[in-house]
């Protein structure tokens, strides 16, 4: 089974590679791995370190985590939503500008969902709030 985890690696640095429409040359030279090695790891013949796949997903502008679940040295976390699949499959995104975003998103998200957790429960469903109810609710609470 390790094997097999060793080649998908590989197949999905190649595939990302291609996305980014990088050739196996430019991605050695931006991540400091030798043409060869890089060329074996690709091809599922070396099972790279995790510096190595940070150095490679820094060459590829990919998060360094997606490189470690892809080769089984980290869990994966819970399903991403579609918005935040879509920011880690963007790349066009610098890392930084992508985690930054998702921060946001997150931020948003737990705020959003703290508003939710103080709305009234008479039906005993919560209700999304526009951001006309939002700002009642704030002045509201600071009253």
């Amino acid at each position: 089974m390790a094997s097999t985890k060793v080649g998908s690696i590989g197949e999905y640095i190649r595939e990302q590679r291609t996305r980014a429409k990088i050739s196996l040359r430019q991605l050695a030279d931006v991540s400091g791995i030798s043409n060869p090695y890089l060329s074996q790891i690709e091809r599922g013949l070396r099972k790279p370190s995790a510096e190595i796949l940070a150095q490679i997903a820094k060459g590829l502008r990919i998060s360094a985590d997606t490189l470690f679940v892809q080769a089984g040295i980290l869990e994966d976390r819970s399903a991403d939503t579609e918005v935040e699949a879509a920011l880690r499959a963007d790349l066009l995104l610098t890392e930084r500008q992508r985690q930054v975003l998702l921060d946001i998103y997150e931020s948003f998200r737990k705020e959003n969902a703290a508003l939710d957790s103080l709305a009234p429960v008479e039906t005993g469903e919560t209700q999304p709030h526009s951001p006309s109810s939002t700002r009642a609710l704030r002045k509201d609470e600071a009253g």
